[in-house]
């Protein structure tokens, strides 16, 4: 009887578990509380960090400094991809919205060069992903923003 009792426990703990993740994982942080000023400084920090860690990688340091940085490099490419899945594509970008289809271009655009990024340490890369944001921060905002 006690080997049921244990059986049938560590299935309610499992169907506890599972069912909680799922109630937590039904929407997008930041869950309603949006500063897309805020997305798109932290979109231009990870290009910066991008870039550094390319740099160091390049200057050829040990192998163990060079491993932290190329990990360091694909963290920050696999954020800013986050930033414009997660974030603007699936929260932000609204099919009625103005520049609708250049914004969902140039998000494509960013996914594409942040891949490109975690490949290579052409430096290429990093411009065009600091030209994708500018036209992000362009299109989205409109002429009237101001930096």
């Amino acid at each position: 009887m006690r080997t049921n009792t244990a059986k049938y426990w560590t299935i309610a703990v499992l169907f506890v578990t599972a069912t909680a993740a799922t109630v937590w994982a039904h929407c997008q942080i930041p869950c309603g509380i949006y500063d897309d000023q805020m997305r798109i400084h932290l979109m231009e920090e990870h290009v910066t960090t991008i870039e550094k860690s390319m740099k160091e990688i390049e200057a050829g340091q040990n192998q163990n400094q060079t491993v932290r940085w190329v990990m360091n490099k694909e963290e920050h490419a696999d954020q800013l991809t986050e930033i414009a899945t997660y974030y603007f594509l699936a929260q932000r970008i609204k099919p009625e919205m103005d520049h609708y289809e250049e914004n969902l271009k140039v998000l494509h655009q960013l996914i594409v060069y942040s891949m490109k990024a975690k490949q290579t340490t052409d430096l290429k890369n990093v411009e065009k992903l600091k030209e994708l944001i500018h036209e992000l921060e362009h299109n989205y905002f409109g002429e009237q923003h101001k930096h």
